[in-house]
């Protein structure tokens, strides 16, 4: 149990570490991460084919929490996603994610981790990450399994930014059950032992100006995929930092955030819908 308490609080101090040193974090509550943005939309959906119509509603999937479920407003059978949300918590920004992806026919979940908590400075949210109780975050998204298997879905996959990109790598190292795991600069495991519970592709995105998921990390990492014959994907973004993809930080880089928004529709209808 010691062990286990240690690693666990190893892994939030690094996931703290990565989002203080981020330079997209906000640093008043002007420029909040919880902030409603649509610019995300705007850019990702310029150019592209519409999607379907979206439907959604605030569910209540584990215990007392609510997450934020988006489904194609169409009759049929569709994958599963459970989207992680960043250190801010489940903010308009993740629920706008969850919802464009929807209309690309995946029935979402966007989880919450902090039960109804948006944090609105870096303090409240360095706080939230602090107090995180690791195994019932596990236990929240293995509920966010059942509700998406509920609702129909029969392969799953998920998807978080920083500390829910490090909730991702957690929910792959613990589950049996995924289709497919897409990290956006989270906090990464290389133990090749660990990562044999991993028996599905991996899509990695990160900046190489990312002060705290170093590049010298990401490599670490794919090494040890490529060793251990994980299926992968792994992408390093020249000139960006961490956090590119948030809409309301400093380091959003636009261009980057859409053609990593391509990479992952990609990845995930080649494993989840395909496959």
């Amino acid at each position: 149990m010691k062990t286990r308490s240690f690693a666990v609080g190893v892994m939030l101090t690094a996931i703290l570490a990565a989002c203080t040193s981020a330079p997209g974090v906000p640093s008043s509550p002007g420029n909040s991460a919880s902030a409603p943005t649509s610019t995300n939309s705007q850019i990702l959906n310029q150019n592209s084919a519409p999607g379907m119509a979206v439907r959604t509603l605030d569910a209540n999937y584990f215990e007392n929490t609510k997450g934020f479920f988006a489904q194609p407003d169409k009759e049929g059978s569709y994958p599963g996603i459970i989207m992680i949300h960043e250190w801010w918590g489940l903010n308009d920004q993740i629920k706008d994610t969850a919802r464009m992806l929807a209309a690309r026919g995946y029935n979402v979940l966007a989880v919450d981790l902090y039960n109804g908590f948006v944090a609105k400075t870096p303090e409240e949210a360095r706080a939230q990450v602090s107090s995180l109780d690791q195994a019932k975050a596990l236990q929240n998204m293995a509920a966010a399994k059942a509700y998406l298997k509920d609702k129909g879905a029969t392969k799953l996959a998920s998807w978080g930014w920083c500390f829910g990109g490090g909730q991702s790598m957690q929910l792959a190292l613990n589950d049996t059950e995924l289709a497919a795991t897409v990290i956006y600069y989270g906090n990464l495991v290389d133990d090749e032992t660990k990562l044999q519970n991993i028996k599905w592709p991996v899509l990695g995105i990160f900046g190489d100006k990312d002060q705290s998921i170093t590049v010298d990390k990401v490599r670490s990492f794919e090494t040890a995929l490529k060793k251990v014959g994980i299926t992968n994907e792994i992408y390093v973004y020249p000139g960006v930092g961490h956090a590119f993809a948030n809409p309301s930080g400093q380091s959003y880089a636009p261009n980057e955030t859409k053609d990593a928004w391509e990479k992952t529709l990609k990845f995930l209808e080649k494993y989840v819908k395909e496959a």
